[in-house]
Protein backbone atom coordinates (compact mmCIF):
# COMPACT_ATOMS: atom_id res chain seq x y z
CA UNK A 1 0.00 0.00 0.00
CA UNK A 2 1.53 3.49 -0.65
CA UNK A 3 1.10 5.69 2.31
CA UNK A 4 0.98 9.12 1.52
CA UNK A 5 -0.43 12.11 3.11
CA UNK A 6 -0.37 14.79 6.34
CA UNK A 7 -1.47 14.07 10.13
CA UNK A 8 -2.21 16.83 11.63
CA UNK A 9 -0.72 16.55 15.37
CA UNK A 10 -1.26 18.36 18.57
CA UNK A 11 2.12 18.23 19.93
CA UNK A 12 2.68 17.99 23.78
CA UNK A 13 4.75 19.68 25.88
CA UNK A 14 8.07 18.20 26.63
CA UNK A 15 8.18 16.37 23.20
CA UNK A 16 10.33 17.49 20.54
CA UNK A 17 9.34 17.68 17.32
CA UNK A 18 11.74 14.53 15.97
CA UNK A 19 9.95 12.95 18.84
CA UNK A 20 6.72 13.24 17.07
CA UNK A 21 7.92 11.92 14.34
CA UNK A 22 10.26 8.85 15.37
CA UNK A 23 6.14 7.88 17.05
CA UNK A 24 4.63 8.58 13.59
CA UNK A 25 7.43 6.29 11.73
CA UNK A 26 6.56 3.62 14.39
CA UNK A 27 2.40 4.11 14.02
CA UNK A 28 2.53 4.43 10.19
CA UNK A 29 4.86 1.66 9.60
CA UNK A 30 7.02 3.98 7.31
CA UNK A 31 10.59 5.20 7.56
CA UNK A 32 9.76 8.33 5.04
CA UNK A 33 8.12 11.11 7.67
CA UNK A 34 9.04 14.62 8.42
CA UNK A 35 7.59 17.37 10.04
CA UNK A 36 6.98 20.91 9.23
CA UNK A 37 7.75 24.28 11.04
CA UNK A 38 9.91 23.10 14.05
CA UNK A 39 8.05 23.42 17.71
CA UNK A 40 10.12 24.51 20.73
CA UNK A 41 9.99 21.36 23.22
CA UNK A 42 8.03 23.56 25.76
CA UNK A 43 5.98 24.66 22.82
CA UNK A 44 2.22 22.99 22.54
CA UNK A 45 -0.20 22.83 19.29
CA UNK A 46 -0.20 22.17 15.50
CA UNK A 47 2.84 20.27 13.89
CA UNK A 48 1.75 18.40 10.82
CA UNK A 49 3.53 15.65 9.79
CA UNK A 50 4.21 14.41 6.46
CA UNK A 51 4.61 10.88 5.52
CA UNK A 52 5.65 9.21 2.39
CA UNK A 53 5.80 11.39 -1.11
CA UNK A 54 3.86 14.10 0.78
CA UNK A 55 7.05 14.93 2.08
CA UNK A 56 7.90 16.60 -0.64
CA UNK A 57 5.47 19.23 -0.38
CA UNK A 58 6.70 20.41 2.50
CA UNK A 59 9.43 23.28 1.02
CA UNK A 60 6.23 24.51 -0.57
CA UNK A 61 4.76 25.33 2.43
CA UNK A 62 7.57 28.53 3.37
CA UNK A 63 4.68 30.55 2.24
CA UNK A 64 2.23 29.44 5.20
CA UNK A 65 1.17 32.12 8.16
CA UNK A 66 1.15 30.11 11.54
CA UNK A 67 -0.74 31.29 14.74
CA UNK A 68 0.33 31.57 18.46
CA UNK A 69 -1.22 31.90 21.32
CA UNK A 70 1.63 33.22 23.90
CA UNK A 71 2.01 34.08 27.52
CA UNK A 72 4.34 36.07 28.90
CA UNK A 73 5.97 37.45 32.47
CA UNK A 74 6.75 40.82 32.56
CA UNK A 75 9.97 41.45 35.17
CA UNK A 76 12.37 38.82 34.53
CA UNK A 77 15.00 37.67 31.93
CA UNK A 78 16.38 34.68 30.87
CA UNK A 79 19.20 33.52 28.24
CA UNK A 80 16.60 31.48 26.18
CA UNK A 81 14.40 34.65 26.23
CA UNK A 82 11.70 32.28 28.34
CA UNK A 83 11.09 30.66 31.51
CA UNK A 84 12.75 27.28 31.04
CA UNK A 85 16.06 28.90 30.77
CA UNK A 86 18.38 30.32 33.60
CA UNK A 87 17.26 33.56 34.61
CA UNK A 88 19.44 36.13 34.33
CA UNK A 89 17.88 39.29 35.61
CA UNK A 90 14.85 40.64 37.89
CA UNK A 91 13.38 44.12 37.63
CA UNK A 92 9.95 45.71 39.44
CA UNK A 93 7.23 46.05 37.04
CA UNK A 94 4.82 47.22 39.25
CA UNK A 95 4.56 50.32 37.56
CA UNK A 96 3.88 49.39 34.60
CA UNK A 97 0.26 50.14 33.17
CA UNK A 98 -2.17 48.24 30.83
CA UNK A 99 -1.34 51.25 28.19
CA UNK A 100 2.18 51.07 28.56
CA UNK A 101 1.83 47.38 27.46
CA UNK A 102 -0.55 47.77 24.36
CA UNK A 103 1.98 50.97 23.21
CA UNK A 104 5.03 48.10 23.51
CA UNK A 105 3.40 45.58 21.37
CA UNK A 106 2.37 48.72 18.82
CA UNK A 107 5.50 48.33 16.69
CA UNK A 108 4.92 44.47 16.02
CA UNK A 109 2.82 44.83 12.89
CA UNK A 110 3.97 44.57 9.21
CA UNK A 111 7.53 43.74 8.48
CA UNK A 112 9.84 43.45 11.28
CA UNK A 113 13.62 43.25 11.59
CA UNK A 114 13.97 40.62 14.50
CA UNK A 115 17.15 39.09 16.38
CA UNK A 116 16.58 35.85 17.36
CA UNK A 117 17.31 34.34 20.43
CA UNK A 118 21.02 32.65 20.77
CA UNK A 119 19.42 29.44 21.80
CA UNK A 120 17.89 28.65 17.98
CA UNK A 121 18.48 26.44 15.69
CA UNK A 122 19.56 28.83 13.15
CA UNK A 123 23.32 28.16 11.32
CA UNK A 124 26.21 30.96 11.94
CA UNK A 125 29.01 29.65 9.66
CA UNK A 126 27.76 25.49 9.87
CA UNK A 127 27.32 25.79 13.44
CA UNK A 128 23.57 26.14 15.03
CA UNK A 129 23.48 29.09 17.94
CA UNK A 130 22.50 26.89 20.37
CA UNK A 131 25.82 25.07 20.30
CA UNK A 132 28.11 28.42 20.28
CA UNK A 133 25.76 29.74 23.07
CA UNK A 134 25.81 26.27 25.31
CA UNK A 135 29.71 25.85 24.24
CA UNK A 136 30.26 29.91 25.55
CA UNK A 137 30.86 31.33 22.35
CA UNK A 138 29.50 34.63 21.67
CA UNK A 139 28.56 35.22 17.73
CA UNK A 140 27.59 37.76 15.75
CA UNK A 141 23.24 37.16 15.37
CA UNK A 142 22.13 39.28 11.91
CA UNK A 143 18.35 40.26 12.42
CA UNK A 144 16.19 39.11 10.15
CA UNK A 145 13.11 40.12 8.64
CA UNK A 146 10.12 38.60 9.24
CA UNK A 147 6.23 40.01 8.86
CA UNK A 148 3.24 39.93 11.37
CA UNK A 149 -0.31 40.23 10.12
CA UNK A 150 -2.16 40.06 13.30
CA UNK A 151 -1.08 40.76 17.07
CA UNK A 152 -3.97 40.81 19.40
CA UNK A 153 -3.13 41.31 23.23
CA UNK A 154 -6.38 39.46 24.57
CA UNK A 155 -5.24 39.70 28.40
CA UNK A 156 -3.34 41.96 30.53
CA UNK A 157 -2.98 40.68 34.60
CA UNK A 158 -1.03 43.93 36.07
CA UNK A 159 -1.29 42.06 39.34
CA UNK A 160 0.66 38.80 38.43
CA UNK A 161 2.45 40.54 35.65
CA UNK A 162 1.09 38.82 33.27
CA UNK A 163 0.12 39.08 29.65
CA UNK A 164 -2.02 36.65 26.82
CA UNK A 165 -1.27 37.41 23.56
CA UNK A 166 -1.93 36.42 20.15
CA UNK A 167 0.14 36.74 16.71
CA UNK A 168 -0.30 35.51 13.27
CA UNK A 169 3.21 35.62 11.17
CA UNK A 170 5.59 34.44 8.98
CA UNK A 171 8.05 31.65 9.22
CA UNK A 172 11.17 32.25 11.23
CA UNK A 173 9.19 34.71 13.25
CA UNK A 174 10.73 33.69 16.71
CA UNK A 175 7.73 34.81 19.63
CA UNK A 176 10.15 34.47 22.15
CA UNK A 177 11.89 37.26 20.45
CA UNK A 178 8.42 39.40 20.75
CA UNK A 179 8.49 38.72 24.33
CA UNK A 180 12.23 40.22 24.90
CA UNK A 181 11.13 43.12 23.14
CA UNK A 182 8.48 44.51 24.63
CA UNK A 183 10.06 43.47 27.98
CA UNK A 184 13.24 45.75 27.02
CA UNK A 185 10.23 48.50 25.71
CA UNK A 186 8.57 48.14 29.54
CA UNK A 187 12.12 48.97 31.03
CA UNK A 188 11.26 45.31 33.00
CA UNK A 189 11.82 42.67 30.97
CA UNK A 190 9.75 39.69 29.76
CA UNK A 191 10.20 36.01 29.02
CA UNK A 192 7.92 33.63 27.59
CA UNK A 193 6.22 31.39 29.78
CA UNK A 194 3.86 29.27 27.63
CA UNK A 195 3.43 29.05 24.05
CA UNK A 196 0.55 27.01 21.62
CA UNK A 197 0.19 27.18 18.37
CA UNK A 198 -3.09 27.22 17.18
CA UNK A 199 -2.92 27.42 13.11
CA UNK A 200 -0.43 26.69 10.47
CA UNK A 201 -1.38 27.50 7.24
CA UNK A 202 -4.27 24.88 6.31
CA UNK A 203 -3.89 23.61 9.59
CA UNK A 204 -6.00 24.25 12.34
CA UNK A 205 -5.85 22.92 16.39
CA UNK A 206 -9.75 22.03 16.59
CA UNK A 207 -8.37 19.36 14.02
CA UNK A 208 -5.28 18.19 15.35
CA UNK A 209 -4.84 14.54 16.43
CA UNK A 210 -3.23 14.28 20.56
CA UNK A 211 0.12 12.74 19.96
CA UNK A 212 -1.03 10.78 23.12
CA UNK A 213 -3.88 9.32 21.27
CA UNK A 214 -1.89 8.72 18.11
CA UNK A 215 0.86 6.74 19.71
CA UNK A 216 -1.66 4.40 21.15
CA UNK A 217 -3.56 3.75 17.78
CA UNK A 218 -2.93 0.69 15.20
CA UNK A 219 -1.78 1.32 11.93
CA UNK A 220 -5.04 1.51 9.84
CA UNK A 221 -6.22 3.87 12.41
CA UNK A 222 -3.38 6.12 12.30
CA UNK A 223 -3.29 6.05 7.95
CA UNK A 224 -7.31 6.85 8.23
CA UNK A 225 -5.84 10.38 9.73
CA UNK A 226 -3.69 10.91 6.78
CA UNK A 227 -5.37 13.80 4.81
CA UNK A 228 -3.93 13.81 1.05
CA UNK A 229 -0.36 16.34 -0.12
CA UNK A 230 -2.75 19.02 -1.89
CA UNK A 231 -4.40 19.91 1.16
CA UNK A 232 -2.29 22.83 2.53
CA UNK A 233 -1.49 24.14 -0.92
CA UNK A 234 -3.77 27.02 -0.43
CA UNK A 235 -1.35 29.54 -1.83
CA UNK A 236 -1.12 27.92 -5.58
CA UNK A 237 -3.74 28.35 -8.24
CA UNK A 238 -6.12 25.37 -9.72
CA UNK A 239 -6.42 23.99 -13.18
CA UNK A 240 -8.26 20.79 -14.39
CA UNK A 241 -7.60 18.50 -17.39
CA UNK A 242 -9.06 16.19 -19.28
CA UNK A 243 -7.67 12.43 -19.20
CA UNK A 244 -5.11 13.03 -22.30
CA UNK A 245 -3.35 15.88 -21.37
CA UNK A 246 -3.47 14.36 -17.63
CA UNK A 247 -1.28 11.09 -19.28
CA UNK A 248 0.68 13.72 -21.05
CA UNK A 249 1.61 15.75 -18.53
CA UNK A 250 1.83 12.73 -15.36
CA UNK A 251 4.94 11.50 -18.43
CA UNK A 252 6.51 15.19 -18.72
CA UNK A 253 5.00 16.61 -21.16
CA UNK A 254 4.44 20.51 -20.92
CA UNK A 255 0.85 21.41 -20.82
CA UNK A 256 -0.67 24.24 -22.65
CA UNK A 257 -3.00 26.72 -21.04
CA UNK A 258 -5.52 26.68 -23.50
CA UNK A 259 -6.09 22.97 -22.57
CA UNK A 260 -6.79 23.46 -18.80
CA UNK A 261 -9.63 24.44 -17.08
CA UNK A 262 -8.15 27.50 -14.43
CA UNK A 263 -10.29 27.40 -11.62
CA UNK A 264 -8.48 29.69 -9.24
CA UNK A 265 -5.53 32.02 -9.85
CA UNK A 266 -2.23 31.74 -7.81
CA UNK A 267 -2.28 33.83 -4.51
CA UNK A 268 0.40 35.99 -5.36
CA UNK A 269 0.05 36.16 -9.01
CA UNK A 270 -0.63 39.88 -9.36
CA UNK A 271 0.80 41.18 -5.85
CA UNK A 272 3.26 41.06 -3.67
CA UNK A 273 4.13 38.54 -1.27
CA UNK A 274 4.43 38.55 3.13
CA UNK A 275 8.00 37.47 2.39
CA UNK A 276 10.58 36.76 -0.07
CA UNK A 277 9.58 33.72 -2.34
CA UNK A 278 10.83 31.79 -5.34
CA UNK A 279 9.55 33.15 -8.53
CA UNK A 280 7.86 30.39 -9.47
CA UNK A 281 5.23 30.07 -6.94
CA UNK A 282 3.57 33.40 -8.70
CA UNK A 283 2.46 31.20 -11.32
CA UNK A 284 2.46 27.85 -9.48
CA UNK A 285 -0.61 25.43 -10.27
CA UNK A 286 -2.27 22.52 -8.49
CA UNK A 287 -2.92 20.14 -11.45
CA UNK A 288 -5.88 17.95 -11.36
CA UNK A 289 -7.35 15.56 -13.72
CA UNK A 290 -11.37 15.86 -13.87
CA UNK A 291 -13.40 12.75 -14.82
CA UNK A 292 -16.78 11.47 -14.11
CA UNK A 293 -17.51 14.17 -11.63
CA UNK A 294 -14.14 12.93 -9.72
CA UNK A 295 -11.00 15.71 -9.62
CA UNK A 296 -7.39 13.45 -8.44
CA UNK A 297 -4.34 15.46 -7.73
CA UNK A 298 -1.95 14.76 -10.47
CA UNK A 299 1.28 17.48 -9.01
CA UNK A 300 2.56 21.00 -8.78
CA UNK A 301 3.16 22.67 -12.04
CA UNK A 302 5.08 25.80 -13.14
CA UNK A 303 4.08 28.53 -16.02
CA UNK A 304 7.28 28.81 -17.97
CA UNK A 305 8.12 31.89 -19.91
CA UNK A 306 9.77 30.26 -22.02
CA UNK A 307 8.09 27.84 -22.81
CA UNK A 308 5.08 29.63 -22.61
CA UNK A 309 3.10 26.54 -21.20
CA UNK A 310 3.02 24.69 -17.59
CA UNK A 311 5.82 22.78 -16.45
CA UNK A 312 6.35 19.69 -13.93
CA UNK A 313 7.65 20.39 -10.73
CA UNK A 314 6.47 17.46 -8.95
CA UNK A 315 4.20 14.98 -10.18
CA UNK A 316 2.62 12.63 -7.69
CA UNK A 317 0.39 10.45 -9.72
CA UNK A 318 1.29 7.80 -12.10
CA UNK A 319 -1.83 6.18 -13.10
Amino acid sequence: MNVTGIINVNKPAEWTSHDCVAVMRRVLGIKRVGHTGTLDPMATGVLPICAGSATRIMEYLDLDFKTYRCEMQLGLTSDTLDIWGRITGEADASSVTAEEIHQAFTPFRGNISQIPPKYSAIKVDGKKLYQYARAGEEVEIKPRQVYIRDLLVEKIDLEEKKILWQVTCSKGTYIRSICRDVGEALGCGAVMTGLVRTASGAFLLEDAVDMEKLRDMDQEQARALLVPPDFPLIHFGKALLGREQAAYFCNGGHVSLKDVLIEREPAYKEREPHIPLRPEYRCAYNLYLKEGGQETFLGVAFYSSKYKKLVADKVFFRG
